[in-house]
């Protein structure tokens, strides 16, 4: 059995003329909301093995934020591909790995990671999957995570459509009445 979690970097500062957009930062509502996603990965007992993440800024100062409120470091490997990734080139990487891990994490971008969150879910078979799948096709904010379960024993083995939808949580999902 192996785990991918699929994570959205947290919200980032608009675009300025004197900024790249590989080098934006978090916004403090991503900050706030990426350790709210780190939290909530600890308190389920989510924490990655090993963490596949863009060479971004946004995606490294989401990450940064989550270990900061982690027991235990996973590995983590920064990767320029991921950058702006479509969802084949996601993939692929996932399918790379050669460590055992049975949990990996993939810190990536819009619309990449959501299309790859749509496409390896196998279809809904009950209620529950259903709402979640239908949750995951309306809106894929940032920091959002993506939980998926694969019946298999190498990351080799991720096929399109394999995917139990195991969770999707949204920041606000997690903040309560504001």
């Amino acid at each position: 059995m192996k785990r991918l979690i699929l994570l959205r970097h947290a919200k980032a500062v608009p675009m300025a003329p004197d900024l790249e957009d590989h080098d934006r930062v978090l916004a403090e509502r991503g900050r706030s909301d990426a350790a709210r996603m780190g939290q909530y990965l600890h308190e389920e007992g989510l924490v990655p093995d090993l963490v596949l993440c863009s060479s971004a800024a946004r995606t490294r100062q989401t990450l940064e934020v989550m270990l900061a409120g982690w027991d235990t470091a996973p590995t983590v490997r920064e990767l320029n591909d991921l950058y702006l990734a479509r969802w084949l080139s996601i993939i692929n990487h996932v399918r790379q790995v050669r460590d055992a891990a049975a949990t990996l994490m993939v810190v990536g971008h819009n619309p990449g990671l959501e299309e790859c969150a749509r496409l390896l879910s196998r279809p809904p078979g009950d209620a529950k999957t259903r709402k979640l799948q239908q949750l995951l096709h309306d809106d894929y904010p940032t920091a959002a995570v993506t939980i998926l379960e694969f019946g298999i024993d190498a990351w080799s083995g991720v096929e399109r459509g394999e995917g139990e939808l195991e969770a999707f949580i949204r920041p606000r999902d997690l903040r309560g009445p504001e």
